[in-house]
């Protein structure tokens, strides 16, 4: 291994690189934070011009839409429900997203979540822990083999993973719809609903443990919360994370530096599947407490849009999940109190996305952290033990690359 280090990794001063390196990363978090809440601010700015093109009264609209969750106990309950679950759902598409693939596949994942949990919740009786446990265990193994699939496919037949994960969307969603129909719901039931799951197996509500009525929410906001650093900890402080970030900056680079490319891939589908059934899980034992016909109808691809308005950074997952899910349950109370569709609510992440990937600004913006992410990797190559198997690869080769020399 040492003799393969350039000479010039001697004058190498790795205390300073790495303090460069963390300014680096903070000032990215900011530049992204700051993006953020400009673009949601214009958006905002935009919706008040559509409302008035339209005829209405936006300021009586956004009364409605930016006080109206926290106007009573039981809407801000409604929020943090709505917030759990697409935090969680951000989370699990954030990861394969880092490593530039987009996979939709969180839509099933929660649907088969939901159904395992729910099996195990309503006919297996268990001790008070090991009955929430162990239906969050199942669903998160059934989350992972079914993120594990298309990840497969991709990584080794290189299809597509758009159409792959849309497919077994579709299949799964069927499944669930043809289960409850014909075996969880009991004989002679008035509409299309399982059984209750078993008390033991209920997540404890939020009203529960402050005295006030919040509603739904309930304790898988912890789980969110704790979501929230596993993934931050997986990306930044974990080999298979960093795999994951180099993959994303350049994938054939990261094949050339010896990361098995394929191997990474497929774990990147299968984690986020994972936790994608974590928001399976929150829905039957939390908010729902059984099977219900569309259980999570578009969810998955909401979870999307927060991920791609934090910019796949776990750490402003939580704050685009809140706002969005505020926007959310504010357009349900603005279209009851001031006549204004909830559609026009679309027009705000609608508006965000747009300024984040025009060529001019936002584009340019996706791009630029990528090309210096990948500087750095070359740059860092020199000196760490991913460049080995790319010395050993072009030592052995005749056809050494002028760009990017990596070990020099």
């Amino acid at each position: 291994m040492q003799a393969t280090l350039p000479s010039s990794a001697s004058s190498f001063d790795r205390a300073a690189e790495r303090a460069r390196v963390q300014q680096e990363r903070r000032r990215n978090a900011i530049v992204d934070l700051v993006v953020t809440l400009s673009t949601i601010a214009l958006a905002l700015l935009v919706g008040f011009l559509v409302m008035l093109v339209v005829g209405k009264d936006p300021i009586l609209a956004y009364s409605s839409l930016l006080s109206g969750p926290l106007s009573r106990s039981h809407r801000a309950g409604r929020w943090i429900e709505d917030a759990t679950t697409l935090i969680i759902l951000g989370l699990s598409v954030a990861i394969p997203f880092r490593a530039r693939q987009f996979s939709l596949g969180a839509q099933g994942q929660m649907f088969i979540a939901a159904m395992i949990a729910a099996v195990i919740a309503i006919y297996l009786p268990l001790p008070p822990v090991l009955a929430i446990l162990l239906p969050l265990a199942a669903a998160m193994l059934a989350g992972f083999v079914t993120g594990l699939l298309p990840g497969l496919i991709k990584a080794y037949l290189n299809a597509n993973e758009i159409v792959s994960t849309l497919m077994l969307n579709a299949v799964i969603v069927l499944l669930y719809d043809f289960l409850l129909t014909n075996v969880f719901t009991p004989p002679g039931a008035q509409s299309l609903r399982s059984e209750l799951i078993q008390p033991n197996s209920m997540l404890l509500r939020l009203s529960a443990i402050f005295g006030i009525n919040l509603g739904r929410a309930n304790l898988a906001v912890v789980m969110a919360a704790v979501l929230v650093l596993a993934v931050w900890v997986l990306l930044s402080r974990t080999p298979l994370g960093y795999e994951i970030r180099i993959i994303g900056a350049n994938e054939k680079f990261a094949r050339y530096g010896g990361i098995n490319t394929q191997r990474t891939i497929a774990l990147s589908f299968a984690i986020g599947g994972a936790i994608a059934a974590v928001a399976g899980v929150h829905l039957v034992l939390g908010v729902h407490q059984r099977l219900i016909p569309a259980i999570a109808a578009g969810l998955g691809f909401e979870g999307i849009v927060v991920a791609l308005l934090a910019r796949n950074n776990p750490l402003l997952i939580p704050i685009t999940g809140l706002f969005y899910s505020y926007l959310r349950v504010g357009g349900d109370i603005m279209e009851q109190e001031a006549a204004v569709g909830a559609e026009i609510v679309q027009v705000i992440p609608g508006r965000h996305h747009l300024a984040a990937h025009r060529p001019g600004a936002g584009g340019l913006r996706q791009i630029a952290p990528i090309a210096s992410r990948a500087q750095r990797v070359r740059r860092h190559a020199t000196y760490f033990p991913v460049c080995i198997p790319w010395n050993k690869h072009f030592k052995r080769s005749s056809a050494r690359p002028s760009s990017p020399q990596c070990c020099g």
